[in-house]
């Protein structure tokens, strides 16, 4: 679960509900908040969970959603390189399964960033990905596009 009840209390205030599962928060934002959780790969009723990193911070979650609405997955499938997005996608995907019990024989996440095999499907979990130390294209992507709006 997460760190302590603050935690549970601003994770699930953030989601508008419970978590559905195990996770703990990766990375803070500077005021302290969770920014991006870092989920268990099968929730608590079984259920596979693909995305293994979740943004989950108000303020990125929001410029991203902007970004995704003014045509971002689009923009980031035509500007990233495919073979290094294809490698991404791989490697999210076995970090991701590293974390299944070995005598896990239920249901299993399928795909890379977001459960996705190919392509683009969700900015905001290629971002929470990068921000936790992954090594996404679209993630980078993501981050030179969000601070180029911040004028920075």
């Amino acid at each position: 679960m997460g760190a302590g009840d603050d935690d549970e209390r601003a994770v699930a205030l953030l989601l508008g509900r419970e978590p559905l599962g195990r996770w703990n928060i990766a990375v803070r934002d500077d005021a302290g908040q969770p920014l991006v959780l870092r989920n268990a790969p099968i929730l608590d009723d079984g259920t596979p969970m693909p995305t293994r990193w979740w943004l989950v911070g108000r303020r990125a979650v929001k410029a991203i959603s902007h970004l995704e609405s003014t045509g971002g997955v689009r923009q980031a499938e035509h500007e990233v390189d495919a073979a290094q997005l294809s490698d991404a996608h791989a490697r999210y995907a076995a970090e991701r399964d590293e974390a299944i019990p070995a005598d896990h024989d239920g249901p299993r996440p399928s795909g890379g960033v977001g459960g996705t095999r190919t392509g683009v499907k969700c900015l905001h979990a290629h971002y929470a990905w990068h921000l936790a130390g992954g090594d996404d294209p679209v993630g980078r992507w993501v981050a030179d596009r969000l601070t180029t709006a911040d004028g920075g």
